[in-house]
């Protein structure tokens, strides 16, 4: 299974780019945030991806995610969830292959920090409500936490930033240890370049002096199956570059 995770940052400004990339990497499941668009603005080309199926979740100018399932994985069309706790269009999930797929845009908690910590403390309980299930989870997503420092540039590190305050990188911990794996530094963990979001100004992202916020969370199972979770740096131009994490098979036990 091949998922892939991108904050768009518009839709509609990314039209081009978001179809370039899922043909290029023809992901099973794509999970889009901050797509600022009602589904009736979603650009045309994109409303019924060709091959998917496919939900689009989002507001006016404002939040928003995206949740599409290749067809070819799924015959019929699956069923999206909103869990309980989404709030201003934040969250949609779907079940593929007896695992649960999560589209998530956390709020950053520029304007509203307690908003912020109430949504990530909602999402460590519904983590913990499946494990408790015994339910398989892939959850992806712009997340606004900086897992540690090493997940920020040195010149961009500052204790009391929001996106690296310790009761916000607590929750993240929190959501981890329901039995989640964070792929992407789990293949890559010493690596003090691997960001995927940059300040828009300054030439940021061409000096690679940004932030790891996105990320590819999943059940520790899946999580040891997976082969690739590359951050597509140099594609696009919202703030935010795509993750795409692609996971094999489960083994077979050997015969006798």
């Amino acid at each position: 299974m091949k998922v892939g995770t991108w904050n768009v940052n518009g839709i509609r400004a990314r039209e081009a780019q978001v179809a370039e990339w899922i043909a290029r990497e023809r992901p099973d499941v794509v999970c889009l945030q901050e797509i600022k668009a009602p589904p009736a603005r979603v650009p045309p080309s994109l409303c019924a991806l060709e091959g998917y199926w496919c939900l689009w979740h989002g507001e006016t100018a404002y939040s928003g995610v995206g949740l599409h399932v290749r067809q070819a994985l799924a015959p019929t069309r699956p069923s999206f969830v909103h869990p309980p706790f989404d709030v201003e269009t934040r969250i949609v999930t779907v079940e593929v292959g007896g695992v649960i797929v999560a589209s998530v845009y956390v709020p950053n908690g520029g304007k509203d920090l307690s908003a912020k910590l109430r949504f990530l403390e909602a999402l460590e309980r519904w983590a913990g409500e499946a494990r408790a299930a015994g339910r398989a989870l892939v959850l992806c997503g712009d997340l606004n936490v900086a897992r540690t420092d090493q997940d920020v540039h040195a010149k961009e590190r500052k204790p009391q930033a929001i996106g690296q305050l310790p009761e916000e990188r607590a929750l993240l911990d929190r959501i981890l240890s329901h039995g989640l794996v964070d792929v992407g530094r789990a293949l890559d963990p010493s690596n003090d370049a691997l960001f995927t979001w940059w300040a828009p100004w300054r030439n940021m992202r061409q000096r690679n002096i940004g932030w790891r916020i996105d990320y590819v969370l999943a059940s520790a199972e899946l999580a040891a199956r997976a082969k690739r979770c590359t951050v597509l740096a140099d594609f696009g131009t919202s703030d935010h570059a795509p993750v795409v994490a692609e996971f094999g098979e489960p083994v077979a036990p050997a015969t006798a």
